[in-house]
């Protein structure tokens, strides 16, 4: 197991090298001007020139990607060149917001999907087989943006159960700060009611996010399954008497989840970029609200470290998803 992690991990190097490379050459062919930017709406093309001169803008491309690379290897992913703050600071206070975000969506939609779809392949053809395929195809279709602004309607605005936006209640001290995950330095400092109010403002935002996420994770469930009572050993195990609700859930589940584990680490980057919506309509203090900030004022150097921190984390996401699916197919890992 520990030669298939070494494996995964030297995969992971190229695809975030090429990552670093293509964002770098994108952002700079763009016509933004990071310099005018910098320099300010009534500068001169002097000053322009003299702050491009200064940040170094002036020098080739692949000097400057030369130099950006040598940062990066030493830790340092530069100051923003609009805030002038580490921009490393900057992630690293908005990323906790994120990734918990993410990841709950992520929970809350294998938790639902895995069993609906195990359902829906059990009830083959069945109305509810069928009514769980327009579910899907729903939630597959249906615009985050806009269910989010349903639900602030109806369960904020309407019935007032939830709150409208934030991450936690405006003018009341957050949670001890641990792990910067709102939910669990809760149960680590056992207040319970800090909990409640984070629960309560993460709800609408995680389940918004999670919608596609659930459809397709309930999609690949079903097929695997589907194919799975197929296979002889769940005939053999029907034929000598074994429970069926034992076979489903304990033989032909394990056996067919593998697909679903696989697009639970292809949804984790797909919900972050997602998030990006959510965030804003939210108000959520996430990396997603960060990056479009960055984009809008041309701050390439914060787009550059907020790609390359997303790559990171998609690149670990996937390696311990290939670690679930070695574990539960031991094949795999033979096959490296």
């Amino acid at each position: 197991m520990t030669r298939f992690i070494l494996g995964r991990l030297l995969l992971a190097l190229p695809a975030l090298f090429g990552l670093l490379v293509l964002t770098f050459i994108m952002l700079r062919v763009l016509p933004n001007d990071p310099s005018a930017a910098l320099a300010g709406e009534n500068a001169t093309p002097e000053q322009i020139a003299a702050v491009r001169k200064a940040y170094g803008f002036d020098e080739p491309l692949w000097k400057q990607f030369v130099i950006y690379v040598g940062q990066v290897a030493r830790a340092d992913l530069g100051n923003s060149i609009i805030s002038n703050r580490p921009v490393a600071s900057d992630i690293a206070w908005r990323l906790p917001a994120t990734i918990e975000l993410t990841f709950v969506s992520l929970l809350f939609a294998a938790i639902v999907g895995i069993p609906l779809g195990t359902m829906a392949a059990v009830w083959h053809n069945s109305p509810f087989d069928h009514a769980m395929r327009i579910v899907t195809v729903g939630g597959l279709a249906i615009a985050s943006f806009w269910f989010a602004i349903i639900l602030q309607i109806v369960f904020s605005m309407d019935l007032g159960w939830l709150p409208l936006r934030s991450r936690y209640p405006d003018g009341v001290p957050p949670p001890t700060d641990i792990t910067g995950l709102y939910l669990v330095d809760s149960l680590l400092t056992l207040r319970f009611d800090q909990f409640w109010a984070s629960f309560k403002h993460i709800v609408m935002p995680a389940f918004t996010l999670s919608l596609g996420g659930l459809a397709s994770i309930a999609r690949f469930t079903r097929a695997g399954v589907l194919e799975t009572m197929q296979k002889d050993f769940v005939h053999y195990a029907e034929a000598a008497g074994y429970a069926r609700k034992r076979i489903i859930w304990v033989y032909v589940l394990r056996n067919s989840v593998v697909a679903a584990t696989t697009q639970i680490g292809l949804l984790f980057g797909a919900l972050i970029s997602s998030a990006v919506a959510v965030e804003a309509i939210f108000d959520w203090p996430g990396v997603g609200s960060y990056a479009v900030s960055a984009i809008l004022t041309s701050d390439y150097k914060a787009v550059l470290a907020v790609t390359l921190v997303v790559g990171v984390i998609y690149a670990i996401v996937n390696i311990i998803v290939d670690v679930v699916h070695a574990m539960l197919d031991p094949r795999v890992a033979e096959n490296l």
